[in-house]
């Protein structure tokens, strides 16, 4: 008996250790369920692999001897593949066993393939196949798989096959997608967005932005415009508070009402659109140079307000309604740089959410509303200090030359926006060198104007104000030349509009041909790309490159600001001169295209007429967002590689947005 039981005891032992063991499985399903031709959806492979194991994944120099994970999809004439296979967060690991660094995934895992349904009787199976490890041995595994019950409507579609050794293969070898830029659900882990992130957070960035757009250049000409519309010496110092606090909650109600409305009723694109318009830029620079010729002493600004006081003295509708239009104004004047929270607001709002927008709106406008209340109490302030002569009168002078100054700015807008070429960037760069140059004679008493007192001895402050004038002509002299002139990039007209650039610089060709509209859009610093986004798509995918999306517009100070700044860096600029496609697509360009390439919007069932209405449609019908400067790269499968960018001059941070999209392109398509 004990025999026996010795003898089955080395049997079981023996059977124990030779078996075969299999430490991982992989369960396949899709991402979702209701489906419909043409649709793109996710094959999810979830991978479950036992305590003290872990798996290969795909993202890692196979040379040094571990197996990645396989997954083979049986063909089917009822999908096809989109991208690669992806493993979503596995994690990086030094591999004693193969002394090298390989990724993995650790009790358990997911991988994903993106493919497209093109018929209601779609067959999804396949087999998979890979190695697992642990301390002291490494085993395969593999198994196959098949999904069941897929339920899909709408009818077949019919995919053109590549002919072999045909030179067009290439811009074929992917299906050109109607639907435009896609984000990649594997660069989404931990990445924050207006849908995900905390409603308070949102709110409080809503409120710190408001305060930052003050020192954008849009922005910034409204400040002496509004310390000139409340200078007056016909008000009590309660009056002139009273007022400055009416034209701060008048810009609260403007930005919240009024901007959330539009959004509801006119699409998120309108106000970025109405910013760019001929016609409010044009009334915005007469306003300037009215309030300028005022403050220089050619007439008063008064007629207005006695016209109206007359008809209704006691409820000062004159007065209330000239600051009302004062706060609208500014509203206007700022969307061009306050776009990227306004526009992501907006787009929240014509997605069908309702509070959400309206106390973003209103925390962005409160804070927004608090300096220019402050600017607006400022000349009573100036009013109670000691004056000296003319000291008030000089302060009107002033901020008249700066108006006259800034006006040009609105100008400008409309002049890039329908390609007058009125004013060019050494014309204007030539009217501030005359209108700084009389601003410092004026500082030194060498000119004169109705109110002044005569300047017999130049003050100290005088004098240091005469410095920093002349030091600013100085500065814009070799503007005249060609120099960039960056730190004004946002006020000044683009390069490309400069008559004389000594420094200019001349790219070669596209790289895949003479690009559409490249007779009067441009890209700066001689890089060569495109204007179109089917156009350098097709490119892309022939010279299997990524693709740098640029979202910009010609009343954009912002993208100026980037392009001088940052683009204009040798580590960035030979990135993308070498690495990327480039395509800048203007989201205010009016020129209107042949009625063949019209179409409905899918956002806000408007025809779409304009190179800027269908890059703005394309824009916020597919990454949900309508700021500029937005900076996309994308793959051959138009899945979008990296977190998209926006407004940041941090050229490390542009440098990093750059090689994790080529890093991620390599991945998937090399």
């Amino acid at each position: 008996m004990f025999r026996f039981a010795l003898i089955l005891f080395c049997l079981v032992t023996f059977a124990t250790s030779a078996q075969v063991i299999q430490p991982a499985k992989i369960i396949a399903s899709l991402s979702k369920t209701d489906l419909k031709v043409g649709d793109e959806v996710d094959v999810v492979f979830r991978t479950t692999i036992d305590e003290g194991w872990y798996a290969y994944t795909v993202d890692f120099d196979t040379a040094c001897g571990p197996m990645p994970i396989e997954i083979k999809l049986t063909k089917n004439p009822g999908f096809q593949l989109v991208g690669k296979l992806r493993a979503i967060n596995d994690h990086k690991k030094y591999d004693e066993i193969f002394e090298c660094d390989v990724r993995i995934f650790e009790k358990q895992g997911e991988f994903r393939q993106t493919i497209k349904i093109l018929s209601p009787s779609v067959k999804i199976a396949g087999e998979y196949e890979g190695q697992v490890c642990s301390k002291g041995s490494c085993v395969g595994f593999d198994g196959d798989f098949s999904i069941k019950g897929i339920k899909v409507s709408g009818e077949t579609i019919v995919v053109e096959t590549p002919v072999q050794n045909d030179p067009e293969s290439k811009r074929i070898d992917l299906p050109t997608s109607t639907h435009g830029p896609k984000l990649d659900p594997s660069i989404l882990d931990g990445k924050p967005s207006i849908e995900t992130e905390s409603f308070t957070g949102f709110l409080i960035l809503a409120f710190l932005l408001g305060f930052t757009a003050l020192l954008t250049p849009c922005v910034f000409p409204m400040i002496p415009m509004t310390v000139t519309f409340f200078l007056r010496d016909n008000q009590s110092r309660r009056e002139g508070v009273r007022k400055a606090i009416i034209f701060g909650v008048s810009i609260i109600t403007i930005y919240t009402l009024v901007g959330t409305l539009v959004a509801f009723t006119l699409g998120g694109d309108f106000l970025n659109a109405l910013s760019t318009h001929w016609a409010p830029n044009l009334f915005v620079f007469a306003i300037f140079i009215i309030f300028a010729m005022s403050f220089f002493g050619l007439f008063e600004i008064n007629a207005p307000y006695q016209l109206v006081n007359k008809a209704d003295q006691q409820a000062e509708k004159g007065g209330l309604t000239g600051i009302f239009f004062m706060a609208a104004t500014l509203v206007l004047v700022s969307f061009s740089c306050t776009i990227p929270i306004v526009g992501n607001v907006l787009v929240l709002a014509a997605n069908g959410q309702v509070m959400k927008p309206i106390l973003a709106m209103l925390c962005y406008s409160l804070a927004f509303a608090i300096p220019f209340t402050l600017f607006a109490i400022f000349p009573e302030l100036i009013k109670s200090l000691p004056k000296s002569g003319g000291w008030l009168n000089s302060v009107k002078v002033t901020l008249g030359f700066l108006e006259l100054a800034l006006c040009l700015k609105f100008f400008s807008i409309a002049d890039q926006a329908y390609h007058w070429g009125l004013l060019d960037r050494d014309l204007n760069i030539a009217l501030w060198i005359v209108i700084f140059s009389m601003l410092g004679i004026y500082f030194l008493g060498r000119l004169t104007l109705k109110g002044d007192n005569p300047v017999t001895i130049v003050t100290v402050p005088r004098l240091m104000l005469a410095i920093a004038t002349f030091t600013f002509v100085a500065y814009l002299t070799p503007g005249l030349f060609g120099a960039p002139l960056r730190a004004l990039a946002g006020y000044l007209p683009p390069m490309y509009t400069h008559d004389f650039n000594l420094a200019e610089l001349k790219g070669d060709e596209s790289p895949c041909g003479p690009a559409k509209y490249a007779d009067f859009l441009h890209l700066p610093h001689g890089i060569n790309g495109y204007f179109d986004y089917k156009q350098a798509l097709a490119c892309a995918r022939e010279q299997h490159k990524p693709m740098f999306i640029d979202f910009t517009g010609h009343g954009c100070v912002n993208c100026r600001e980037m392009e001088a700044v940052v683009w204009s860096d040798p580590q960035v600029l030979n990135r993308m001169k070498n690495d990327f496609i480039v395509v800048a697509l203007y989201v205010d360009d009016k020129t209107e295209l042949a009625e063949s390439e019209w179409y409905t919007s899918k956002v806000d069932n408007k025809v779409k007429k304009t190179i800027g209405k269908q890059n703005a449609d394309l824009q916020i019908g597919n990454l949900n967002n309508n700021a500029q400067p937005f900076y996309i790269l994308l793959g051959e499968d138009e899945r979008v590689l990296a977190w998209p960018k926006a407004y940041d001059k941090s050229i490390p941070a542009f440098v990093d947005f750059l090689e994790s999209g080529k890093k991620k392109y390599k991945e998937l398509f090399n």
